[in-house]
């Protein structure tokens, strides 16, 4: 689904991206509500499930085959994505905290973080243990686990703490990869040593005695010694301590047992139980706070207690949404009742399974088929998103039924224009209110004068650089949207070796209620303080207007010394060119808009709009750069013909030294280029013989825009090394030399592209 054009009535925030919210997701991306604005706050980009991970660590799936992409089923559903870590909750300001960006209001809220491994108790357990929850954090864990055990001299020993059907799992799936791995690496397979320790009298309690004696059996087989009613007490670097004075020896510890709750909803004044799991009815809605949901192994339901399974999460996720729906619709929520019993499906580490329901069991290869089957089904329903047509009326769905809201909306026919378009004083006055950015003594009058204008000061010496970018948004998060079109637009004062001084905004809201409209420019503006702050430039005025969508720019001003200022002239032959960003936003943000890239591509390509070209353009000048430009819309080869026609040289790229973000090369190869790339592509009369390079992979990067992209400089060849050098200290990974400075060609065409080899490229 593309983003509803109606006007925003009401914020439904999702909190974590656990089994149910990724349900709610998928209907609400199928069935929309128009007035209804979907919000996701999730950690990270992928979200793992459940059923599979015993099969990842196992070795039989890949990463992406057992992950849901958060970014891709947000765009389908219409939601804002917001990648943060949720700190808290201000629940009578209906506010959700988060560590590194302002809070996000809500109307209604739904909370879906799932759990983790309770190790605050036993002393030790935080610092050497590893939890099998978060599964994101522990799945870095594993991997770096995998290489401490192909490392390690000698037996590796792993414990496995939890009797429960993960842990029998995790022991099983862990026993079979490491073995595995050291079979891969020419080292022996028994080299390691699993124990299962838990403080129940037998394996799986909840479980019938056939599914036990099955996993016993097993467990036995393959190697994995079981100690039951065995309480850890302690945990070391290289041992665990029971409570009856065992000692087990262990290099790491794998933690599955009992699940805890997250702290913040009962700090928030959330109705929790003893555990700190959050209360809820049968309808999933909070006891305490009636604009309160939660589902999976974060809520517990009031005599409906359920094991922390993910089966109960996924089968919540459609009365959640059905409830959500409802409540923002003005009606009643309705109850359900979750199922007594569940089919239970617990692999054994390679391709055979046991199931079990209620009293029976059964085991075998088929078993392993039959879940693994099911489990694909289900991740193929995630990632085979149909397409949506717009929201743009309430024709298949009623509209929101709150006439507050539509009283403060009064929404005529059409909206004014020239100063009718401003968007009102009162909001921006509580706006400006809130924000709180750099404040320098060259700043006359800015942000807290009620003059007409800002006036700065130029001191002696120095001259005024200025510019100016303007765009509209290209992702669904305000503040990350303000922060890189900050930076975007500063760009160009470094590229010119120029230091910040202050910036006026342009900001274009789309229409909405009043409270909408200010939370959007609070968090669009905090986002572009971020970047200014960071630079020490004040931001010192600026016009908002309505539109139709979310558009967002700055004027930026700079000071520079004069004999010091960066040009796109000065090259000189026998100059080596440097790149200090990798390329690849304009097919990323192309792909993403059409559902084909990878959510973590596209979060990588966000962080590398944040991060800003200050520390760079002063290493650039410190070694001698002679010319310099910022790499935006025009792509590589538009501004690198600028730079050569402005010096009246040639130069020579090396199309396989290019950096590129993670997956541009993938979405590249799809055909799948940004809407500005033809017209770049106009500019391939200044490549010699370009026929020869337009089947090299890299040669359409030449052309794709970038947003808020690298430094393109011409370096003295005998400083590059230690330039580049500098470069990467300063966090600038990518960094690279690209080609080099030459003397214009007499057909006065001024680009050459070479391979890695120094030959020209060719078909």
């Amino acid at each position: 689904m593309q983003p509803s054009t109606s006007p925003v009535l009401k914020d439904l925030v999702l909190v974590g991206g656990g089994h149910s919210h990724v349900v709610v997701l998928k209907r609400f991306g199928m069935r929309p509500v128009p007035g209804l604005r979907l919000t996701l706050i999730a950690r990270d980009v992928h979200t793992p499930y459940s059923g599979m991970l015993p099969g990842y660590i196992a070795g039989c799936y890949d990463y992406d085959q057992c992950h849901i992409d958060l970014g891709r089923l947000a765009r389908f559903a219409g939601a804002r994505f917001l990648r943060a870590e949720v700190e808290g909750l201000d629940l009578d300001n209906r506010k959700v905290i988060c560590g590194d960006r302002p809070p996000v209001s809500y109307d209604l809220l739904s909370i879906n973080t799932g759990s983790r491994p309770n190790t605050c108790e036993v002393p030790g357990a935080a610092e050497w243990a590893v939890p099998v929850k978060p599964i994101d954090r522990f799945l870095v864990r594993w991997d770096a686990l995998i290489q401490r055990v192909l490392a390690h001299p000698g037996r590796f020993r792993v414990a496995v703490v939890g009797g429960g059907a993960g842990g029998v799992e995790l022991a099983l799936a862990s026993r079979q990869r490491l073995s595995d791995e050291l079979a891969r690496a020419g080292q022996d397979p028994g080299g390691i040593e699993h124990t299962l320790v838990t403080a129940t009298s037998e394996i799986l309690p909840t479980h019938n005695p056939g599914v036990r004696r099955r996993l016993l059996r097993t467990l036995a087989n393959r190697g994995v010694r079981v100690l039951t009613g065995r309480r850890v007490v302690e945990v070391g670097p290289s041992r665990l301590i029971c409570e009856d004075g065992t000692v087990v020896p262990a290099e790491t510890a794998l933690w599955v047992t009992q699940a805890a709750a997250p702290d913040w909803p009962r700090t928030a004044g959330l109705a929790t139980d003893a555990a700190g799991f959050i209360r809820v009815d049968d309808t999933l809605r909070s006891v305490s706070h009636p604009e309160v949901f939660a589902a999976g192994d974060v809520a517990v339901m009031g005599g409906e207690p359920r094991p922390k399974a993910g089966v109960f999460a996924v089968r919540q996720g459609p009365p959640l949404e059905r409830n959500l729906r409802r409540v923002a619709l003005g009606r009643k929520p309705r109850p359900f009742r979750p199922q007594t019993r569940f089919l239970s499906l617990i692999s054994t580490g390679g391709r055979h399974a046991v199931a079990s329901r209620g009293r029976w069991a059964l085991e075998g290869d088929w078993v392993w088929w039959w879940k693994d089957w099911i489990d694909r089904r289900f991740m193929a329903s995630f990632a085979d998103l149909p397409e949506m047509p717009e929201v743009t009326a309430p024709s298949s769905e009623p509209g929101l039924a709150d006439q507050a809201a539509l009283n403060e909306l009064a929404t005529p026919l059409m909206r004014c224009g020239g100063c009718g378009a401003k968007v009102g004083s009162g909001v921006l006055e509580r706006v400006m209110g809130r924000l709180s950015g750099v404040v320098r003594d060259d700043v006359l009058l800015g942000l807290g004068a009620p003059d007409d204008a800002a006036v700065l000061q130029v001191p002696t010496g120095r001259v005024l650089v200025q510019s100016v970018d303007y765009f509209r948004a290209f992702i669904d998060d305000p503040y990350l949207f303000g922060r890189i079109a900050a930076n975007h637009a500063l760009g160009d004062l470094f590229a010119m070796n120029a230091d910040p001084q202050s910036a006026l905004a342009v900001a274009t809201l789309p229409f909405g209620r009043e409270s909408v409209m200010e939370d959007q420019l609070f968090q669009l503006m905090s986002g572009a303080l971020t970047a200014l702050d960071a630079c020490g430039a004040a931001l010192v005025g600026g016009h908002s207007g309505e539109g139709a969508e979310l558009a967002f720019g700055l004027v930026v001003n700079g000071l520079a010394d004069p004999s010091a200022l960066l040009h796109k002239r000065g090259m000189s032959p026998g100059e080596l060119m440097i790149l200090t960003k990798p390329l690849g936003t304009g097919t990323l943000l192309a792909a993403h808009m059409r559902y084909r890239a990878k959510g973590r591509w596209v979060q990588a390509a966000l962080e590398a709009m944040t991060v800003s070209s200050q520390a760079a353009a002063a290493c650039l000048h410190g070694h001698g750069a002679s010319a310099c430009t910022d790499v935006t819309g025009f792509g590589l080869l538009g501004h690198l013909v600028e730079m050569t026609r402005a010096s009246a040289c040639g130069a020579v790229l090396n199309l396989d030294a290019l950096p590129l973000l993670d997956g541009a090369g993938e979405t590249l190869a799809q055909g799948i280029f940004s809407s500005l790339q033809p017209q770049n592509l106009r500019l391939r009369r200044a490549v010699q013989r370009p026929e020869d390079a337009a089947r090299h992979p890299h040669y359409p990067l030449l052309f794709d825009p970038q947003t808020a992209g690298g430094l393109l400089a011409s370096v003295p060849s005998e400083k590059a090394e230690g330039c580049i050098a500098e470069l990467h200290r300063l966090g600038y990974t990518a960094a690279c030399v690209i080609g080099r400075v030459e003397s214009l060609s007499k057909d006065s065409v001024p680009v050459r592209l070479l391979t890695s080899a120094g030959q020209r490229s060719s078909t």
